[in-house]
């Protein structure tokens, strides 16, 4: 009987497993099968078993086949496209690795070649050392041959252009891929597969020069067009107008060009270029794009407008592009100039002698604006609905330009100086034929009665770095702006009408909204929709919102970054701008003077002070405490300020005064402001602005523990000695975020600890911007609301879990939240209301 149950079992078994195996057999599908199929998977790669259940009623080809080979076959389907878009990419990263590969093998026997004449200079220094006194010392460190640049008299038949052409040629390619010039590694930048190039400054050699080589995935001619429309990428080239082109005998062309480059601050004039730019083909099929002064005048604007503008002279410099196999170029750039430094004060000169800066401005934008042009083609890159690249691209390019024509206020664009404040170089320059729109016979362009006036400003700034600085600006606006210059701006351009500032009383709350409209591939540049929160004070209308919105353009505020200028521009906009809306940029501009570069990082004054107040004045130090300040060098940048304003002729008088004392008041919260976010000791004479009201850090450190203690029966901190300061410092350091906020009719912020500014994403310079409702959501405002009768009367109240937002708005979750009442010393007066934030963290 068992043996019988056996089998039977077994029996039964067997018949499953084959079973199993005729369902899940491989299956031939018929070409009409398969089409329909097909034609399912299109719409959709992954139906439910409804959706497969329905092909198969709808389908009568597909009846003999069983559900679960459906959903096989998709299966299948699903990994063959997985597969084959794996396949397509790897082939693509193998070809990228490759052209690398091959231009690391190139400048590994380049920095070879420039080994071996070394050692070769050096014995032969040494010879000449051994053998004769010599009395010149024929220094070989000058190794770029540099010649003289030629004169326009040999330029008279194409025959001598064609000379000067070849020449140029010839000392471009030895720079690019030979050893006329002793490259060296750019600091902070390290070649392989994955970065963007291979990135070199000059060393020892006459002017400055940078040089940058990489793989860019777009042909060489579509490359050559793009680098020699130079306005479209380098933002400090104003115009580039070609007075003779000709063909060369060999298939190239010759081209006398005249070239205008803005200057980059107020204290400085403008250069300008006469130079022949050659463009051939080589033998081995690359693409060379060439070019180098010519002496003499040359053609260009009348005598009163080149009076603005200092000769500078530009060395053999250029792009050699070479295709690669299976798509793609190769690309060398090198640019080699002589900026004529004596022309400018002696505390800009770094500016102008130094290689780095012209790598940034010029060779690495250039590499990344071709690259960004590549990623944007290939469809690498991809970008939510709106606008297209190319438009987001135009928008900070007329911000860059428009803020460029304002510094520099050429006298052929219509500037004429108004006056100029000696004491703090206050500059009132007026355009009365300035166009608010770069597009000619633009629709939304706005008739300007009067026409447009800028109050421009450049000083020194130490010991901030100029990232630092900008980030500060561009995330707290309030501790510099004026809401009601910013209205009367966006006002004027949005109506076409003008109103002096206070004609509209309007609130500002402090908070902004930035809103991200596109950002470049190597994030070094943002473009941003900030909207500024306004209400009226009128009874009638308090609840109209006076929203206004800038248009921005932020970029160096990366820190790790390598040399380069941090800027922050904006320009008021209507909220549905059309891509032709009229912008007048206003902002800042630092430019770091220092040229040898520190692996010293800043820090915001938040990771070094304690203050109470966010408004730092010059004062007794009485209130600042030091907390883990780093060492920091002596940092200094030029800063540029400018701003624009439209006005009536009737006004121009009221406006130009308002332009000045509001870039006087920027100027002194600027300064007050780097003097809050400079590292700790570097000023030692800067204490917060005392408040009768407001406690020492020390004090108030004291109630917080204190009152801790008093209503919950616990310590707040681990009991140890207060010696010194050594519980405010413990207290800065808790893990848990600590907020107090006062006990107004609006509830502000006056102090957290670092993780209460890390939770907000905020600093103690603007933390009193911040109101208690603005921290928690919806439902965390109805439990603080029902909790509070009960906080007051028993001075202690536990907040279950839930969620706050940051100034940035973020979603922060916590666990727990403990409030209590902070008593003074008297134990009877209570101070402000304490928040303890259990377990945090961004969602």
């Amino acid at each position: 009987m068992a043996m019988a149950v056996a089998q039977h079992r077994e029996s039964s078994s067997g018949s499953n497993i084959n079973k199993h195996l005729d369902n899940g057999k491989y299956v031939r599908y018929t070409a009409e099968q398969v089409e329909a199929l097909e034609r399912v998977y299109a719409e959709c790669p992954k139906p439910s078993s409804l959706r497969r259940q329905q092909l198969i009623r709808e389908c009568p080809i597909l009846s003999n086949i069983e559900p679960k080979q459906i959903k096989v076959w998709f299966q299948n389907r699903r990994c063959r496209d997985k597969q084959k878009t794996e396949a397509s990419r790897l082939q693509t990263v193998n070809r990228k690795l490759n052209a690398m590969n091959k231009l690391l093998m190139e400048e590994n026997d380049r920095l070879q070649k420039q080994v071996s004449q070394l050692v070769n200079e050096n014995g032969y220094m040494k010879q000449q050392l051994h053998t004769v006194n010599a009395s010149t010392n024929d220094a070989s460190c000058d190794s770029v041959v540099t010649t003289p640049p030629h004169s326009l008299k040999d330029a008279n038949n194409p025959a001598g252009l064609l000379s000067i052409a070849e020449g140029t040629l010839k000392e471009f390619l030895s720079k690019a891929t030979g050893t006329a010039v002793d490259w060296v590694q750019m600091p902070g930048m390290k070649p392989g597969p994955d970065s963007v190039g291979i990135f070199a400054i000059s060393q020892s050699c006459s002017g400055v020069a940078a040089r940058a080589c990489g793989l860019v995935s777009l042909e060489p001619t579509k490359i050559a067009e793009i680098l020699k429309d130079r306005p479209s990428w380098f933002r400090d080239c104003r115009n580039v107008e070609v007075f003779t082109m000709f063909r060369a005998g060999n298939g190239g062309t010759i081209e006398l060009i005249y070239t205008q480059m803005f200057a980059p601050t107020t204290l400085a004039p403008a250069r300008d270029f006469w130079t022949l730019r050659y463009t051939t083909t080589l033998e081995n099929g690359s693409l060379v794009v060439c070019e180098r002064s010519l002496s003499g005048s040359g053609a260009g604007p009348n005598a009163a407008a080149a009076a603005q503008f200092v000769r500078a002279e530009m060395l053999p410099s250029g792009y050699l592009i070479r295709s690669c196999e299976g798509g793609g170029s190769i690309v060398h750039i090198v640019d080699h100039l002589n900026l004529e430094a004596w022309s400018v004060p002696e505390v800009l000169r770094p500016l102008y002698e130094s290689s780095k800066v012209v790598a940034q401005k010029m060779t690495i934008a250039a590499l990344h604006y071709i690259r960004q042009i590549a990623q944007e083609t290939s469809g690498e890159v991809v970008y939510g609905p709106g606008r297209q690249p190319a438009v987001l691209r135009t928008f900070s390019q007329r911000l860059s330009r428009g803020f460029n024509d304002a510094i520099n206020g050429f006298n052929d664009d219509g500037w004429s100086i108004m006056n100029c404040d000696g004491a703090e170089d206050v500059i009132i320059a007026i355009n009365s034929n300035k166009s608010l729109n770069s597009t000619p016979n633009a629709v939304n362009a706005l008739p300007l009665l009067g026409g447009v006036l800028c109050a421009k400003a450049s000083m020194l700034i130490q010991n901030v770095s100029p990232a630092v600085l900008v980030r500060f600006l561009r995330e707290h606006r309030s501790e510099w702006a004026d809401f009601n210059v910013d209205a009367y701006s966006a006002v004027s351009l949005k109506a076409g009408s003008y109103a002096y500032p206070g004609m509209r009383p309007t609130r500002f709350t402090g908070s902004q909204i930035i809103m991200p409209l596109g950002h470049t591939i190597e994030h070094e540049e943002l473009l941003e929709v900030v909207r500024l929160e306004g209400h009226s004070f009128a009874e009638d209308n308090a609840f109209l919102s006076r929203d206004i919105h800038l248009l921005q353009l932020c970029s160096g505020i990366d820190e790790n970054a390598v040399g380069g200028c941090s800027e922050l521009l904006f320009a008021p906009i209507n909220e549905m701008f059309p891509d032709d809306a009229p912008l007048l940029p206003s902002g800042f501009r630092v430019i770091p003077l220092d040229t040898k570069s520190s692996d010293t990082q800043d820090s915001l004054a938040t990771n070094r002070t304690l203050d109470l107040t966010s408004s730092l004045e010059p004062g007794p130090a009485t209130n600042h405490i030091a907390v883990d300040a780093p060492s920091c060098p002596n940092i200094r940048s030029v800063l540029t300020i400018a701003f624009q304003f439209p006005f009536d002729s009737n006004l121009e008088d009221n406006v130009a005064n308002m332009a000045h004392q509001y870039v006087r008041s920027v100027i002194s919260s600027v300064q007050r402001i780097a003097i809050a976010i400079s590292p700790s000791g570097l000023i030692p004479a800067v204490g917060p602005k005392q408040s009768p009201s407001s406690p020492e850090a020390l004090t108030l450190a004291h109630w917080i523990c204190r009152s801790y203690s008093y209503h919950l029966g616990a310590e707040l901190l681990r009991p140890e000695p207060a010696v010194g300061d050594s519980l405010l410092k413990n207290l800065w350091q808790h893990q848990d975020a600590i907020l107090c906020c006062s006990l107004k009719s609006l509830p502000v912020m006056i102090f957290a600890n670092q993780a209460g500014l890390d939770m907000l994403e905020t600093t103690l310079m603007a933390l009193q911007d911040i109101t208690l409702d603005k921290i928690f959501d919806e439902t965390g405002r109805k439990t603080l609301c029902s909790d509070f009768a009960k906080l007051m009367q028993e001075g202690l109240a536990y907040l279950p879990a839930g969620i706050c937002m940051s100034t940035m708005g973020r979603h922060v979750s916590y666990e727990q939240a403990v409030a209590w009442k902070v008593l003074e010393a008297d134990e009877s007066t209570v101070h402000c209301l304490a928040f303890s934030f259990v377990n945090w963290s961004f969602v």
